[in-house]
């Protein structure tokens, strides 16, 4: 890991380079570390996959003070036996009917599998949620079993529907709202998942974990889902 200064308030933290479990345990622990010991000095902090943005109180702090506790704080998270925090677990109901599913018989025939193989390994894993972004309440979830695991679309869709459930590679995720999208698609769900009323907008924070529960065609639309 390396920390870069960026501005005169600013540094990331790089990590290695990779998207997996293992390097985003270890950046949402750091993370919890500096929450809990430098809350008084932080502005604003971004983990994302591979590296922690984060911005500092430079009337409280001078650059190379923050750095030193900031190694400092990341060196405790590494030796000490960090308390476990509570896992919050997001459930979501998921239809994966032909209707909404567009590209499921696509990816089963590219995995040499049974479209009801294909969902029972998708909605088998409590999947990470690595960043928030591409759009708001955007949730980036990993990893995607390899079996099933899909590059995107070379050509995206115009329009993908609202709570359209996709693979990307070794990711999955669900549009919150319509709009073009190259990822493929394997279900939908009924939920809402912006409320742009809430100062949160969305239920989704990164080290959240999500769990998939396929429903039925009568429930998904008894929970409000649109075909």
């Amino acid at each position: 890991m390396d920390i870069v200064r960026l501005s005169e308030n600013t540094v990331i933290i790089l990590f290695e380079q990779t998207i997996n479990h293992d390097n985003f345990t270890i950046i949402n622990r750091i993370t919890h570390t500096i929450k809990n010991t430098l809350s008084d000095v932080v502005i604003d902090m971004i983990p994302s996959y591979a590296s922690i943005h984060i911005t500092f109180n430079l009337v409280k702090i001078s650059g190379l003070e923050f750095k030193a506790m900031l190694k400092k704080a990341i060196a405790e998270s590494e030796v000490r036996a960090i308390e476990k925090t509570k896992e919050k677990i997001i459930e979501i109901p998921v239809y994966y009917g032909s209707e909404v599913a567009l590209d499921l018989s696509y990816i089963a025939q590219k995995a040499n599998l049974t479209e009801p193989e294909v969902i029972d390994i998708h909605a088998s894993k409590i999947y990470d949620v690595y960043a928030i972004g591409f759009a708001p309440g955007f949730a980036y979830l990993g990893n995607v079993d390899d079996a099933i695991a899909c590059p995107r679309k070379q050509t995206p869709r115009d329009k993908v529907a609202k709570g359209s459930l996709g693979i990307a590679d070794q990711q999955t995720a669900i549009y919150p709202a319509s709009s073009p999208g190259g990822w493929q698609i394997i279900g939908r769900t009924p939920l809402q998942l912006i409320d742009y009323s809430s100062d949160a907008l969305t239920q989704f924070s990164t080290g959240d974990k999500v769990k998939f529960n396929p429903i039925s065609k009568p429930d998904f639309l008894a929970m409000g889902g649109v075909l």
